[in-house]
């Protein structure tokens, strides 16, 4: 495709102080002129729905010539040339450049909802993904297309090898396998059913020379997070110390991948264009997949991203989403559509280092093998020609073989990555490594090059003391039996805003030291790392969602339901938790569901407020009550006694107490605050149905005032 140059206001600014710094003076009316007529590319979506949900063909067709009509008409009013992109499924809307003029113009047009600037977004990865490491485990989504949004694949693998356990072609999902750098029509296969990239809203000429023009994922993230939704069942993993065998949480389901995420020269500009995201979104909802994983960082408003995510919801697709990573801004997306899920950790393995006198400092371990030697400091072997401090962060090449050979070399965080030092003690010869804090912060489980443990700060402290004193003496690097630390949410991980509509996140998923399979040029050369962020929540999550699929032939709003209600509550509050941790097998005993209505979602969006049906409940200000409809979803009547838990400042009851419910059939329960002893600020508690089988329905409800 030929693109027009675009030419920031801010790079017509920056020319002309250049060309007053050399001596040529432009008059300010130039530049005003040029400024006012540089153009950006800008995202555009119209009043109406995509044609998603509509019936036959022919309403498709007849549909999509209406919509592209409306679009041209409206860019023609403003002068405006041919959209980059074009979106008429999931949305309607464009991608276009625009001067900032004419997007005005446009936003001022009835038909038109809004009109944005296209952004690049990061992926909802924490700081680094690295390789460690939980194994995710699972069976199920036979007959399943999982949709990943992201930086593609590496098709190599052979977490995404055709399998037979994926049955037959899903015959709702319209395939297509499109070639570029390092990816011919043939790569895909029975298990990797579709494969699309979309680069013109980043733009080209933006990428690193890594990168490919392609489906291929160099980063290493889409990889990551197929494999955790989707990866085949019993890969060996071939690292001595990791489990034997692998298997991601839905390995019967098909993928489908969509990169709209690239690589710049400089990571800091790594990201996803929202116009290439909200066309990833638009052509997997035409091609059909069942359920859609997006693990970029949110917005606080509902832009054209989120609008694309409510026709994918509208035609079907479950959304799956993740929280983001950082404490300052809340969970997001905050829209009723998307299960928006957050971190848990604890989840990573521990281990131990042993000293001969019996005490042992615990900490982070990944590689589950077990080694013994002495400890070397790293700042005392450094190299020749380098430095101590070099050979204290164990820089790669700055630590001297002759005096690491067979031994535990400890090296400090910080200067360069950790997996580098890892690499740098198993290039010196040394059989462990025991990487120390030097300030307050977590441990990490990496997949490191020697068995290795992450000690904290006053641990590692204690450690180089006694090294500095015990210079011939070994110690022991060992794996422990149970994981380190309790379940509990991270402090980076965003967490619901109390002046909200829901309560967000919807639930939580183990998020750290998540192993996944990676390209090997991402990290390190090897073909597994870790995962570790609201990404890795995320992919689980989706891979849940198409076992639940398989299973039952629910409706979307209904799979959404069932993996929130069937969470195990977690402390911490609903705004840090949400209904609490995923357990997809109590969610495939579950028959008790809260579903929306048609059109429900696009009511509340055009502004009607009142009670929507979403499985969480938070009250503010002065309001009393909400109400929920329940909906039985099994083949036969039962029964459900109701019970209100947890809230500390407020009066909360529900009615009715009980429910009996025939197949399909529905009833209305209200939640009634009244005002308590300690009225005021955020409480929170929820109300719980449970079964004669004790299958548990539950929802948070959270009150503000």
């Amino acid at each position: 495709m030929v693109r027009r140059a675009r030419v920031s206001g801010r790079a017509v600014i920056g020319a002309a102080l250049l060309g007053l710094a050399v001596g040529t003076l432009a008059p300010a009316s130039a530049v005003d002129a040029r400024a006012a007529a540089a153009t950006r590319l800008y995202v555009v979506t119209f009043d109406d729905a995509g044609t998603a949900s509509d019936g036959g063909p022919a309403d498709v067709a007849r549909h999509r010539r209406a919509l592209r009509r409306e679009q041209d008409e409206a860019l023609a009013g403003v002068g405006a040339g041919v959209p980059t992109y074009r979106w008429t499924t999931a949305l309607s809307g464009v991608a276009v450049d625009l001067t900032a003029s004419q997007a005005a113009e446009l936003q001022a047009r009835p038909e038109v909802t809004q009109v944005e600037a296209n952004t690049v977004r990061p992926l909802a990865a924490r700081p680094r993904a690295t390789p460690g490491a939980v194994v995710p485990g699972g069976q199920g989504g036979r007959g399943v297309v999982v949709g990943v949004v992201d930086s593609g694949v590496w098709p190599e693998s052979p977490l995404f090898a055709a399998a037979p356990g994926t049955g037959r072609r899903t015959g709702g999902f319209r395939a297509a396998c499109v070639p570029g750098e390092g990816w011919d029509a043939d790569t895909c296969n029975a298990k990797l059913v579709g494969a699309r990239w979309f680069v013109e809203g980043f733009g080209r000429d933006r990428l690193s020379a890594a990168e490919a023009l392609s489906a291929r994922d160099v980063r290493g993230h889409g990889t990551q997070v197929a494999s955790i939704a989707v990866g085949n069942a019993g890969v060996s993993t071939g690292v001595a110390g990791l489990p034997g065998r692998y298997a991601g949480a839905a390995p019967d389901a098909r993928l489908a991948v969509y990169k709209a995420c690239w690589t710049a020269p400089d990571p800091a500009d790594d990201g996803c264009a929202t116009a290439d995201l909200v066309t990833a979104i638009d052509q997997a909802v035409g091609d059909g997949v069942d359920v859609l994983n997006l693990s970029v960082r949110g917005a606080p408003e509902t832009g054209g991203v989120e609008r694309a995510l409510l026709g994918a919801a509208e035609a079907g697709v479950v959304v799956v989403a993740a929280a983001g990573n950082d404490a300052s801004a809340y969970a997001a997306p905050s829209e009723p559509w998307v299960t928006t899920v957050g971190a848990l950790a604890g989840t990573g393995g521990a281990g131990s280092v042993a000293l001969p006198d019996g005490l042992r400092l615990r900490g982070a371990m990944t590689v589950r093998r077990e080694v013994r030697g002495p400890v070397v400091l790293g700042a005392d072997v450094p190299a020749p020609g380098w430095t101590e401090d070099q050979a204290r962060a164990c820089e790669p090449g700055s630590l001297d073989a002759a005096r690491t050979a067979d031994a535990i070399v400890l090296c400090e965080r910080g200067d360069n990555g950790r997996l580098e030092k890892s690499a740098a003690v198993a290039r010196a010869d040394g059989v462990g490594m025991i990487l120390v804090n030097v300030a307050r912060g977590t441990v990490a489980h990496d997949l490191h090059a020697v068995p290795t443990v992450h000690l904290g700060r006053e641990a590692g402290r204690t450690i180089a003391r006694w090294a500095a004193d015990h210079p011939d003496a070994d110690v022991r690097l060992s794996p422990a039996a149970s994981r380190l630390g309790p379940l509990r949410v991270p402090g980076w991980s965003a967490v619901g805003d109390p002046a909200g509509s829901f309560v967000k996140p919807d639930l939580v998923v183990p998020a750290t030291g998540i192993l996944a399979a990676t390209p090997p040029r991402a990290v390190g050369g090897g073909r597994w790392s870790t995962l570790d962020g609201t990404s890795a929540a995320a992919a689980r999550t989706a891979g849940d969602a198409a076992v639940l699929l398989a299973r039952h032939d629910w409706p979307a709003d209904a799979v959404r339901s069932v993996l929130a209600t069937s969470a195990a509550p977690v402390r911490g509050g609903a705004l840090r938790t949400g209904s609490g941790r995923s357990r997809v097998d109590e969610a495939l005993r579950t028959r008790l569901a809260l579903v929306t209505g048609p059109g429900d979602y696009r009511d509340w969006l055009q502004g009607d407020r009142s009670d929507l049906n979403t499985p969480s409940v938070l009250i503010r200000g002065e309001r009393t009550s909400a109400t929920r409809t329940v909906t039985n979803l099994g083949s036969r009547a039962r029964y459900w006694s109701v019970r209100v838990s947890g809230f500390e400042r407020h009066d909360v009851r529900v009615t009715p107490v009980a429910l009996r419910l025939d197949p399909g059939e529905t009833a209305e329960l209200t939640v009634t605050v009244g005002r308590g002893p300690l009225a005021g600020g955020i409480d929170d508690g929820a109300v719980t149905w449970r079964s004669p089988a004790g299958v548990r329905t539950r929802i948070p409800v959270v009150i503000a005032r």
